[in-house]
């Protein structure tokens, strides 16, 4: 048997699936692309995670946008969270030329340019539907730990959070948060410490000045409401997956607010989707570009909290897609978890770069057709080194493989027609309306004035009379607040719940 026999031999029997399955390319012998040689990636374990790395410029992005095509057109949504600005093309056809033509030729599959359905959303300034979530379903450990909080500091946090619900102060923004901050260490001091004990006012200001610390970096236009519901990232249309793609171009330098909005997507996914168990296909899919940015400021709480979710939602049908430079982006406790590996080309330039290449080559199955550390250095861009899980859960065979090309635009959209994208889209008119129901901000400041207009019609009385009014009217103000039958939560108190039920179930404390 010749080798390119005993190459496709084991490549077909390590690919051996019973389910449906995606093709990603067509394996690479000796520096040939061998035809008729698909490598394979079954749905039914898109569960599992994935990595996605390389160099610049080896052809990371349009690997990723290749699977989110064929996951779309297989009927699975994805969510791409894209910071470099340049996954927009998925929603228009791509053109053929002689080029890709002979390459799908190559690889086996017939080249279909088309769009697919396509939701620009946002968390910042781009246009798109906008990302928002109250501060309320984030819950005091999920706050506390972003916030990076000590011990003190995170029981003043969930001290301010059971007053709120205790009285009805909804914590919709973080103006509403940073009020509550100032009433808990000022005007309402007496009537805390009769309740909940004494709280230090150089906590407060520490909690105060994280606060500023992440609305610096845009985060007082990603709390508040109407917030998303994360039923609306898993949906299709005509059979095909809607991809969603998150626009983060303007906070490439807020790495802050990045790895928060990342966390609580994944916090309320996991905890809003039932679980689903070892299906043929899963329910959705998340890339996350530059991950890097979440993994490197990110404290060890948040690294822990991280990991355990991507521990555990992979029983919700969701499979998470780290994109990256190197595996040693992501930390080993979270690459241990991840069944797909798609390796581009390393560059090594430095004594360091060829260590970081023999430590990355030692993440691969061992294959008695490359020497994974020398093909790591000479592949070409839209090549790359792919290892999957088949359906029993066993690493397939590691394939030098030939990436087939896009179907959608490998270009951005023009800016007109990321207009009527916008324009036409059914989520931007239901929550780009902006919203400010009274929330805790507004039902203090009013009872505050309350306060203050009925001292101002007092006659000043002696010192124990001073005293006795002062402890009456301290006691008429917590009365009013806890008696307060108008004020509602607003937003999905449902859903606050459940949010705050991750928080506890890590920790042991479910609610």
């Amino acid at each position: 048997m010749s080798k390119i026999d005993q190459f496709k031999t084991l490549l077909t029997e390590g690919q051996i699936f019973k389910k449906d399955f995606l093709i990603l390319g067509t394996g690479i012998l000796d520096g040939e692309a061998v035809s008729n040689c698909p490598v394979k990636i079954p749905l039914k374990t898109m569960n599992r995670h994935g990595l996605i790395a390389g160099a610049t410029g080896t052809g990371k992005t349009k690997t990723l946008q290749v699977i989110a095509e064929q996951l779309s057109l297989k009927g699975v949504p994805s969510v791409l969270m894209d910071l470099k600005g340049d996954l927009s093309g998925l929603a228009m056809p791509g053109e053929a030329n002689d080029f890709i033509l002979k390459r799908s030729a190559t690889i086996g599959v017939e080249y279909t340019p088309q769009g697919l359905p396509v939701e620009l959303m946002t968390i910042s300034n781009e246009k798109g539907v906008r990302l928002r979530a109250t501060v309320s379903e984030f819950g005091p450990v999920l706050i506390s730990q972003i916030l990076e909080l000590n011990d003190t500091q995170r029981g003043v946090v969930a001290l301010v959070f059971r007053y709120c619900d205790l009285h009805h102060l909804p914590l919709l923004d973080l103006k509403d948060f940073k009020r509550v901050l100032q009433f808990v260490s000022n005007e309402g001091k007496e009537a805390i410490t009769k309740e909940f004990g004494q709280v230090s006012p150089a906590s407060v200001n520490t909690i105060m000045r994280k606060i500023i610390e992440l609305e610096q970096q845009g985060a007082d236009r990603f709390f508040g409401e109407r917030s998303f519901e994360v039923e609306d990232l898993a949906r299709t249309k005509e059979g095909k997956g809607v991809i969603s793609i998150i626009r983060l171009t303007d906070i490439q330098s807020k790495p802050k607010l990045f790895s928060t909005f990342m966390l609580s997507l994944l916090s309320e996914i996991y905890e809003t989707f039932p679980e689903q168990g070892d299906s043929d296909q899963p329910k959705l899919c998340l890339f996350i570009d530059e991950a890097h940015l979440v993994f490197s400021n990110a404290s060890k709480d948040l690294l822990d909290k991280i990991e355990a979710i991507i521990k555990l939602i992979r029983s919700k049908g969701v499979g998470v897609f780290f994109c990256t430079q190197t595996p040693t982006d992501v930390p080993d406790s979270v690459l241990g978890q991840l069944g797909l590996k798609v390796q581009h080309a390393l560059r090594a330039f430095t004594a360091k770069d060829r260590k970081a290449i023999t430590k990355t080559a030692e993440n691969y199955p061992d294959s008695p057709f490359y020497k994974t550390s020398d093909v790591l250095t000479a592949m070409g861009i839209g090549e790359a080194l792919v290892t999957a899980l088949n359906e029993k859960g066993i690493p397939t065979p590691l394939a030098h493989t030939l990436i087939r090309a896009p179907i959608t635009r490998m270009d951005i959209l023009e800016e007109s027609e990321i207009k009527e994208l916008v324009a036409n889209s059914q989520l931007a008119s239901k929550y780009n309306q902006e919203l400010d129901h009274d929330s805790a901000f507004e039902i203090l400041e009013k009872k505050m004035e309350l306060v203050q207009k009925e001292q101002e019609h007092v006659p000043l009385p002696g010192p124990a009379q001073r005293t006795a009014s002062r402890t009456k009217q301290d006691e008429s103000f917590i009365e009013e607040l806890s008696k307060n039958t108008m004020v509602r939560q607003v937003g999905r108190t449902l859903f606050r719940e459940l949010a705050r039920g991750i928080l506890g179930s890590f920790m042991g404390k479910r609610r």
